[in-house]
């Protein structure tokens, strides 16, 4: 059996090699060392993830836990795994201390440096440099296989593990299973960001231009009268969608596979919040009683499939025009195929006037990447911006390792004090982290295993797509994708944006 500790010196190779070459061979290395059983446990450690998903553990337990490392590693790959599931299954009164307990034992086997690497992955905040994309390329090197072929597998399969466990048992010829079809859902194509409509265009010439619209990504699935909707993240939430059921049954194709939005319109056809959609997806209600109060409507932009043909290796306007074949207008996302700058920038704004988050511009020629953020699809979006302070940081790793890297952020409190909104890593240079590190330290009033707190004197510009609910943070909101747009040296923490102006913003998107 694998040591943890080989998958642990790798992270820690993989985290300090910028070049992806290196990290290709670090990792197809420690992959042809594993057997057969581990593949799946392993390749999510890697990229920083667990199989089991989310374990319920906070910093507080995981400080509690901590014991006296090993002196030498025996913790295997496996017994690692076991531990996951045994903590993943405690439930029910005093669940916390007994996962404690048992985190604990697990903690009690493992070195300095493999618990740190556990306590990382636990929580999610193990970023190592290893994303899907270098790890489907390292299984592919590790197999002897073409990466194309492992790409195209693990986007029908809905994910890696699974793909890299058929290429490295079984070759060429246990990939053979994994084709697109009907009823099994495919991780989503995604889109890279762009600066403005210029930018877009500049970049892809003549593009389909789209509404962006920020609903639940579902995917669609039609054979005769069965239809089966999933979300971005694979689950299926048929039940829960009658009205997206009932539009894809009544279309006349025999069978379909669509990518689409559903949203929550007000009567005026303005879009409700995301988190407003989201209920839908997330509340355990009688469905016509919810349907009554918040009923769904569904755009789709992409066809997958359509009367038995694949179609995701064919261009983004031929599925388009099979799209549109096959789907009612009132049911297609609006668009536009343009190269004219102006016209796209009028698109663009009456997008944003019905209350939509941008556009997405898509090369003509683009083909489906599922799980992949294509160069050819490119998003639009408004961004907000707001001077905030920073409260305190997190140490980086991987590449990020000596730095202060994850920004605590918050707003001023009219009646004194801050207000936390939440965290961002995004948008830091290496010269910005250098400085901050510098410039927060010097400002450090404690600290734990992870933390630096520090005097909220230093006002950062944060860009923000939106303000959702949140019960994590004591305002009861967060910033959806916070990124540094740079730090405002010339502004005080008495001039930064206080809690009123963020609570205004959340509450004109619910107007």
């Amino acid at each position: 059996m694998t040591l943890l500790s080989d998958v642990v010196r790798t992270s820690t190779q993989v985290s300090g090699t910028p070049g992806r070459l290196a990290k290709l061979r670090e990792l197809a290395a420690c992959l042809g060392r594993l057997e057969p059983e581990e593949i799946r446990v392993a390749i999510p450690y890697l990229s920083g993830e667990i199989r089991q998903g989310k374990l319920s553990l906070g910093y507080a337990s995981l400080q509690s836990a901590r014991a006296a490392p090993a002196p030498a590693p025996t913790l295997t790959v496996p017994e690692v795994d076991r531990a996951f599931d045994e903590l993943k299954a405690i439930k029910g009164k005093g669940a916390a201390a007994r996962r404690e307990k048992r985190l604990a034992q697990l903690f009690e086997r493992a070195t300095a440096e493999e618990q740190d690497f556990l306590a990382r992955l636990i929580v999610g905040e193990l970023r190592q440099g290893a994303l899907e994309g270098v790890m489907l390329e390292a299984v592919a090197a590790a197999a002897g296989l073409p990466a194309a072929e492992l790409r195209r597998a693990a986007s029908v399969a809905g994910g890696i593990a699974q793909v890299a466990e058929a290429a490295l048992t079984g070759g060429a010829s246990a990939l053979e299973r994994f084709s697109i079809r009907l009823m099994q859902p495919v991780l989503p194509m995604l889109a890279q960001p762009a600066q403005d409509v210029e930018a877009a265009l500049a970049a892809l010439g003549t593009a389909i231009l789209e509404w962006k619209l920020d609903g639940a990504r579902v995917q669609v699935h039609k054979s005769g009268d069965e239809v089966r909707v999933f979300t971005r993240n694979l689950n299926d939430v048929t039940a829960a969608v009658p009205e997206i059921v009932a539009v894809t049954r009544a279309v006349t194709a025999r069978s379909l596979i669509l990518d689409g939005e559903a949203i929550a319109l007000r009567p005026d056809g303005k879009p409700h919040p995301f988190q407003v959609t989201m209920r839908r997806f997330g509340r355990k209600l009688d469905v016509a009683e919810v349907r009554g109060e918040l009923p769904l409507s569904v755009f789709f932009f992409d066809c997958l499939l359509r009367d038995g043909e694949p179609l995701v290796d064919k261009g983004s306007i031929d599925r388009r025009k099979a799209l549109e074949a096959a789907v009612p207008q009132k049911n297609l996302t609006p668009c536009i195929v343009t190269a004219d700058q102006a016209q796209a920038a009028a698109f663009y704004a009456d997008a944003l006037a019905r209350g939509h988050e941008g556009v997405m511009a898509k090369a003509l020629g683009a083909l489906y990447e599922a799980g992949r953020r294509g160069a050819g699809w490119l998003k639009v979006k408004r961004a907000h911006t707001l001077d905030l302070v920073v409260l305190a940081a997190e140490w980086g790793h991987g590449r990020r390792r000596g730095w202060l890297s994850n920004l605590h952020l918050g707003a001023r409190d009219p009646a004194g004090g801050f207000v936390m909104l939440g965290k961002t890593f995004k948008g830091l240079t290496d010269e910005l982290l250098e400085w901050q590190t510098k410039e927060l330290l010097a400002r450090e009033t404690g600290r734990d295993d992870w933390t630096v707190q520090v005097r909220p004197e230093l006002v950062v510009e944060i860009a923000f797509n939106d303000v959702q609910e949140s019960p994590q943070y004591p305002g009861g909101l967060a910033l959806r994708f916070a990124r540094v747009k740079g730090y405002r040296p010339d502004k005080s923490p008495a001039d930064a944006d206080t809690i009123d102006t963020v609570r205004r913003i959340y509450e004109e998107s619910l107007s």
